[in-house]
């Protein structure tokens, strides 16, 4: 049923979709079809198996060695056949009807094909990745300003062959990213459930990279042929050029993110999956809270203006969602009031003439220590 955004409390922060090429199963599991599940033990009832969807089924099985039993993941298989550009049309992709199926609640989309079709590869991947990733962002726009459901997309970076890379750091798509290594070696695609169960396992206002969080679970990590850190050079390309992908850390055992980068300019406000996911959420919550003074009553001043009583009553209602839901459990960076956000309305406003209330509203983020730089020597008393 669509037409229900807004009137349901709020999802949870990590609820996310894997949308990848797969091969239906008698009546348990059909394509373009949006299936919940909590664990790998409901693949059973679904009939999902590694022998009947290898692809799909590798995807969850990452995403739960990431994501504790009992994180929902909202899984949609789709023809092998269809490309991720396809798949993304926001006019006639299948994820669009995902999306509205959902009635709002996604906060990202994993994209994935099946391993075995050949991709092909141009700047360093299979086309396919960078004609998506306008596709990608215009669907995730469309989310946003049609349904008031912000959400990002993650797309798999297929056929890395290696060679030199499209720089995506001097690109618009700050919903989009492009992610590359796989749990597999010389794999075709990329560790999408990897990811998604790291993400899922976070809240929103905290890097995928950082280090407190731990490494990630899985053993091996391949960028192509080569263990991530069989080839440091290479992985410090393909972050500076825009792209997410694992690291190692000397010291330090396991496989970390480097960074959430997403498709765009270091200099968009969005150009991370931490701001991203901070401001979608801001977004939600301010959305939900107006929703309730939709059509209501007025106090007006005789020039049309509203009263002042009625202005800062709409500001700190918004203020006191915001702070209650982020700031106080630590995703907005709280400033010497404790508040984490503010929110003006212009008194000056003829409520009367337009029927519209404009409204600025701010949160504010956390810093990321992204380098650190020690000037280090020896303390030694001159005589």
């Amino acid at each position: 049923m669509n037409g229900l955004l807004g009137t349901v409390g709020e999802s949870p922060d990590g609820l996310f979709a894997l949308v990848c090429s797969a091969t239906a199963i008698n009546d348990s599991f059909a394509l373009e079809r949006a299936y919940t599940i909590q664990s790998m033990d409901s693949l059973t009832a679904l009939g999902i198996t590694a022998a009947n969807n290898a692809r799909l089924y590798k995807h969850i099985s990452d995403f739960y060695t990431e994501a504790e039993n009992g994180t929902k993941l909202v899984i949609f298989g789709v023809d092998k056949a269809k490309s991720m550009t396809e798949l993304c049309d926001r006019q006639t992709g299948a994820v669009k009807k995902l999306i509205v199926s959902q009635n709002g609640v996604l906060r990202g989309v994993f994209v994935a094909r099946d391993n075995a079709t050949k991709a092909s590869a141009t700047d360093g991947l299979d086309a396919d990745v960078f004609t998506a990733l306008a596709k990608a962002q215009q669907m995730a726009e469309w989310s946003t300003t049609d349904l008031y459901a912000p959400l990002f997309f993650i797309l798999e970076g297929r056929g890395y062959t290696g060679t030199t890379l499209k720089d995506l750091s001097n690109e618009t798509y700050n919903r989009v990213g492009v992610l590359l290594g796989d749990t597999e070696v010389d794999s075709q695609g990329a560790c999408v459930g990897t990811l998604a169960g790291r993400l899922a396992s976070l809240p929103v206002q905290r890097n995928i990279g950082r280090v407190k969080n731990g490494a990630l679970k899985t053993t091996l990590l391949y960028v192509g042929k080569k263990k991530v850190e069989e080839d440091s050079e290479v992985i410090s390309s393909i972050h500076d050029k825009g792209y997410i992908t694992a690291r190692k850390y000397v010291g330090r055992s396991g496989y970390f993110f480097a960074d959430d980068r997403l498709a765009c300019v270091e200099t968009d406000d969005y150009a991370h999956l931490s701001n991203r996911r901070v401001i979608d959420k801001a977004y939600r919550i301010a959305y939900n809270t107006l929703l309730d003074m939709m059509l209501d009553e007025l106090e007006i001043n005789s020039d049309g203006t509203m009263q002042t009583g009625v202005i800062t009553s709409w500001q700190q209602t918004v203020e006191n969602a915001i702070n209650r839901s982020m700031t106080a459990a630590g995703e907005l960076s709280a400033g010497n009031n404790g508040e984490g956000c503010s929110c003006y309305i212009d008194p000056k406003q003829n409520v009367v003439a337009t029927s519209k209330v404009e409204m600025t509203l701010k949160v504010r983020p956390f810093g990321y220590a992204r380098y650190v730089d020690v000037n280090l020597g020896f303390q030694v008393t001159t005589v």
